[in-house]
Formats: C-alpha cells, structure tokens, sequence
C-alpha cells in the first residue's frame, strides 16, 4: 500500500472513472486500473463495482475503506502544510509595544525569533496600555503586552488575551529603608509615605481605589518614566507600588520590593494581546508560538 494508491481510490470514488483519474494524475488507464487491483488484492477486498454504463462505484466495503483513505490524505496535507510553515524564509516587520517595566520579559523571545527569522524586522516601543489598546485597535502595532488583573480582564470583552506571567503587588522601597527589613507591608503602613506610581490608568485607578480605603493615600506623581520613579525612591522621596516581575529588570538593587499585603486584591497577569476577530498575521502568529 502506499499514498498513490489511496490518491487514486479517493479521486475514483469521486469521479466515478478510472479513465479520468488517469488523466488527473497524468498517468496512463492501465498504471492506474493496475495500482487500484494490487491494493485490492493486498486488501482481499473489492473496492469498485466496474460497469461501462455506471463507471466506477465504490462497494460498501470500498466506501469505508475510501473514507480513511480521504481523512489519511488529510492529514497528510495539513502536515505538509505546517511543516512548510516552519521551513518558510518569512520577511518583513513585526511591531510590539509593551508596558515599561516587563520589557525584559520578552528578550529571550526576541533575541530567538530574530535569529531564526534575520529577514524579519523587530521593532519594540514602551507605551502605556490606552495607547497600546488604542494602535491595537486601529492597526499601529502587530501584538501588545500589558498587565491585568481578573476584575479588569472581565472587562476587556473583545479583547483576546493571553496570560504569560503572574504577578503580585510589592512595594519598593529604599534598600536603607527599615521597610526594607519586612516581609510583607500593609496598607496603612502607606499612609505615613509619599507614593510615585507608574501611570497605567487601570491598575493605577484600582489600586487608589483600594487603598482608600484605609485612608488617603498621598501620590506624589505618575508617570510612564521608570527611571524617574526609581530615582525618587532610591532619593526617598516616595515608596512605589507595582508589579513583582517589573523589579526583576537590571538596576534596580537600590530598591528592595516587599509583598504588599491588600485582602482581596489578585494576581496581576502580564500578557499579549489581540482584538478578537482580526486576523494575525503569519509572523505574528509565530512570534506567538514562541510565547507559549
């Protein structure tokens, strides 16, 4: 048995003529009247029903065998297919934008996708997550990564998201800071304290919201600018509150995070995102792939 056979009893079965499943496959009536009797005979089984006024008509027996025949042929196309994914020369650009912070996150992606795919052109900007929904929306950028929380994620309905790290809040804190020498910090504990956060309107809204809750808490500034937040803590000029994976980055051993302990307040997931129902792209996806 072997796949020109199976190729000639699904293209038989559908076109009723051996004759014309010759000139299909460009072969002569005889090389395939031959190959479609050895099979039958290594399968002790009648295939066809052959009658000059009907053509070619697949036996009970022959209509089950047909139909693996067909889902193997299938298979054997999709594999071809993806196999032919991988091995393609891709060119082109690939546009990512990313919340400040979990930059690093992705390098090691990058750094292997660029290597695979040196045709592709990678370009990666640090914005904030409106502007990141915003050219999501209207096409600017390929894939965004932003940070959500479960509550926010329920709220982002046409969004396709997919979670690749799992966070918790911390505090960061001067590492000469007796806060320092905690294991975790409580709300209250911020009060006493001026806080510079990183302007990411969802988290940083819902965080304020929270902590008000234990009295009002005293923002010196947001902003997008990580350096500027680091520089005001490492100067004491304020505590920070954020995401554990955002101090993981290089320079920053000025600044310790400790757990900050808020009830009820989940995990912060950190992902990539699409709005559901467009189309990515080939270099997307197998950016995507890599991710996974």
């Amino acid at each position: 048995m072997n796949l020109e056979q199976l190729e000639y009893i699904v293209d038989v079965a559908k076109t009723r003529s051996l004759t014309k499943t010759a000139q299909n496959a460009h072969v002569t009536l005889s090389a395939v009247s031959q190959s479609i009797s050895l099979l039958e005979s290594e399968l002790g089984l009648v295939l066809f029903n052959r009658s000059r006024g009907i053509g070619a008509v697949p036996t009970p027996e022959g209509q089950s065998i047909i139909g693996r025949a067909a889902e193997i042929l299938t298979k054997l196309e999709a594999l071809r297919s993806e196999a032919n994914s991988y091995s393609d020369r891709l060119s082109g650009e690939l546009i990512i934008a990313t919340i400040p912070g979990p930059m690093h996150l992705l390098m090691e992606a990058i750094a292997g996708f660029r290597k695979d795919y040196p045709e592709v052109k990678v370009r990666i900007f640090e914005q904030g997550p409106k502007e990141i929904l915003d050219e999501l929306q209207s096409g600017g950028i390929d894939l965004g990564f932003i940070a959500l929380t479960s509550d926010l994620l329920a709220h982002h309905k046409t969004l396709h998201y997919e979670k690749l790290y799992t966070g918790k809040m911390v505090v960061g804190v001067p590492k000469t800071s007796l806060l320092a020498q905690e294991r975790s910090i409580q709300p209250e504990q911020l009060l006493g304290y001026s806080l510079v956060l990183y302007y990411d309107e969802h988290i940083r809204n819902y965080l304020t919201t929270r902590l008000a809750e234990y009295g009002a808490p005293d923002i010196l500034f947001a902003t997008n600018n990580i350096q500027a937040i680091q520089s005001a803590v490492r100067e004491g000029l304020a505590l920070t509150v954020g995401v554990d994976y955002s101090f993981e980055s290089g320079g920053q051993a000025d600044i310790v995070p400790v757990e900050l302990d808020l009830p009820g307040f989940g995990p912060v997931y950190y992902g990539w995102a699409l709005p559901k129902g467009k189309h990515a792209s080939t270099i997307t996806t197998r950016f995507v792939r890599r991710l996974q």
